[in-house]
């Protein structure tokens, strides 16, 4: 059997949320295949050293290429902790991803609570 793929981005000050969710689940997240934008992915390792595909930075692209998976039937889960509170300037790219997740019916984790029930999912 394949292992799942998910994909890992957040917000700035979505970040350190993420990589602390990440080192509670770490066991969990190793069964996988990960993907995330640069800067997340980034400090997802340090913190957790699990392996991680890294992506461009979410502003120059990473967004777009977990769309890409989306579309391509390459991401079984998302999880994108979102920062509800500050705008931001590639907002048009954001709101894509969520858009494909829904679209192409894969599941999508905004928050922690969320995570821990996509991930019970796989």
């Amino acid at each position: 059997m394949l292992s799942k793929k998910i994909g890992l981005v957040a917000h700035d000050k979505k970040k350190q949320d993420l990589t602390v969710w990440c080192s509670q689940v770490k066991e969990k997240l190793a069964q996988y295949d990960l993907f995330a934008t640069g800067t997340t992915g980034q400090a997802i390792i340090d913190a957790t050293q699990l392996p991680i595909t890294l992506l461009k930075s979410g502003p120059l692209g990473g967004d777009a290429q977990l769309g890409a998976m989306i579309v391509e039937g390459e991401l079984d889960g998302l999880v994108f902790f979102i920062d509800p509170l500050t705008a931001m300037p590639h907002d048009v790219d954001v709101k894509a991803l969520i858009r494909l997740a829904t679209l192409y019916d894969v599941p999508f984790a905004c928050n922690k609570a969320t995570a821990d029930a996509v991930l019970t999912l796989f």
